[in-house]
């Protein structure tokens, strides 16, 4: 039985995630073939962004609008989530007028707290310390580029920051071999590491060299993420050495897949020519969201 909200990747079995994995590749399938059924009509999706976003707003409205449903948008002048209404009461309004919410916030318990007291489900489109759509649309992408990724290796390169948790909580789940290379002080926190299940083989090192050298696919992100405006010079430092560029990518295998979630900033985390060279990964993982964000639509609002 499908739980009642998409919150953490952790709160869902293994079973159940590489479910949702297979359903999202048979409806983008459907969808391609022009076979996808609307079948949300008449129903609404409320979509409460305390951040901006291309990939994350377009992708959960075009898939409304692909099962035939209608999604609303909420700015943060539209609600004063937390200032003009207690989070809880913004849930138990969405929820008597919606059937379903997602939320894309700063602080994690604002998704915990919307679903807790809304009687609709809630889906974490991002936290800070969260992006479980993202981390599924990457290993929907890293299984239609390798195959079942069970037994693969991972490496992460750059920031231990939500994007990072997601996809080791998600590798933990799958047998997927995680490595996250970072500079000193930016690793996954220790009361992340110690919530991973026994199975988890997630490692931490500074050396991305060594990070790379067996990676089937290689990730990056931006080093400076949205609220962490004023660490960007020092930032920017600190993660020098770990930038993807030709010199890295030859220590690593000449067939390691190449993956960035987007926005890239070319000349920081990724050269220009590294990102060119992978940008038809990086495109379709970016297209995937569209395609595992609808899937989980039409499972948690179709019942």
């Amino acid at each position: 039985m499908m739980a009642k909200d998409f919150v953490n990747i952790l709160d869902f079995t293994s079973e159940a995630l590489r479910a949702m994995l297979e359903r999202a590749v048979e409806r983008k399938a459907a969808f391609e073939a022009g076979q996808l059924e609307p079948c949300l009509q008449r129903r609404t999706l409320a979509m409460v962004f305390e951040k901006p976003s291309l990939r994350t707003r377009v992708s959960f409205e075009a898939a409304m609008t692909h099962l035939g449903g209608h999604a609303i948008y909420l700015a943060p002048a539209d609600i004063g989530l937390g200032q003009r209404e207690p989070v809880r009461d913004v849930a138990r309004v969405l929820g008597r007028m919606c059937d379903g919410i997602v939320a894309r916030t700063f602080a994690h318990e604002t998704v915990e707290e919307l679903a807790r007291h809304a009687p609709v489900p809630v889906i974490n489109a991002l936290s800070d310390r969260a992006h479980p759509c993202q981390a599924m649309a990457d290993m929907m992408t890293i299984r239609q580029r390798l195959g079942d990724p069970a037994g693969r290796t991972l490496a992460f390169v750059g920031d231990g920051n939500n994007v990072a948790r997601s996809l080791a909580a998600l590798s933990a789940r799958l047998s997927v071999r995680f490595v996250l290379a970072c500079p000193a002080g930016y690793e996954l926190d220790a009361e992340f590491l110690a919530g991973l299940p026994p199975e988890a083989n997630v490692a931490v090192c500074h050396d991305p060299r060594a990070a790379v050298a067996e990676a089937d696919v290689i990730y990056t992100d931006t080093w400076v993420s949205m609220g962490q405006e004023d660490e960007k010079a020092r930032r920017r430092r600190e993660f020098a050495a770990f930038q993807i560029n030709a010199k890295l990518l030859a220590a690593g295998r000449d067939d390691a897949v190449v993956m960035h979630c987007l926005p890239a900033y070319r000349g920081c985390e990724i050269t220009d020519e590294a990102f060119e060279a992978h940008a038809e990964t990086v495109f379709e993982q970016a297209g995937n969201r569209l395609h595992f964000q609808r899937a989980l639509l039409e499972m948690l609002l179709r019942s």
